[in-house]
């Protein structure tokens, strides 16, 4: 009984996070139930040098996105400074903020470069990413700043 009780608590969060997520802008990526990081524990990349899935019965809620994570500990330490252990822009694709860009970041793809956790979109677009890190992070920086409000879908026309 107290796993269906978390089961639903978790999805009735999610649902109501969603018209908030959407609300609160674009310049974060998260799914349409107000997901960020496609569930994953955005400490994990910091602490375990590796992406894990967070669980659904360990939440916090940041900026109108909800943050799942591997353990208690984890949200702790999230909860105490959450802008050490968010990803650049927003969770998109560092690769494709630097063209000026929003493309889903992958968190399976991701690199933790002068503290800060940057994703990509893919394995190719990660590799030709570590090319030239710093100048996409320059490129990328230079284009947050007029693109973090616009919708993906208007930058593409």
């Amino acid at each position: 009984m107290n796993t269906f009780k978390s089961l639903l608590s978790g999805v009735a969060l999610s649902v109501a996070m969603a018209t908030s997520a959407l609300a609160a802008g674009v310049e974060l990526n998260a799914s349409s139930t107000g997901l960020a990081m496609q569930g994953y524990d955005p400490v994990a990349y910091f602490t375990d040098g590796a992406p894990a899935k967070g669980s659904y019965k360990i939440t916090t809620v940041f900026n109108d996105a909800t943050y799942r994570f591997a353990s208690e500990e984890h949200k702790a330490q999230f909860e105490a400074n959450p802008e050490a252990y968010l990803p650049a822009y927003g969770g998109y694709c560092a690769f494709g903020a630097a063209m000026g860009f929003k493309f889903d970041g992958d968190p399976t793809y991701w690199k933790i470069v002068d503290n800060t956790l940057y994703l990509n979109l893919s394995k190719d677009i990660q590799e030709r990413w570590e090319g030239n890190i710093p100048g996409f992070v320059q490129d990328a920086n230079g284009h947050w700043a007029n693109i973090a409000d616009i919708e993906p879908a208007a930058l593409q026309q």
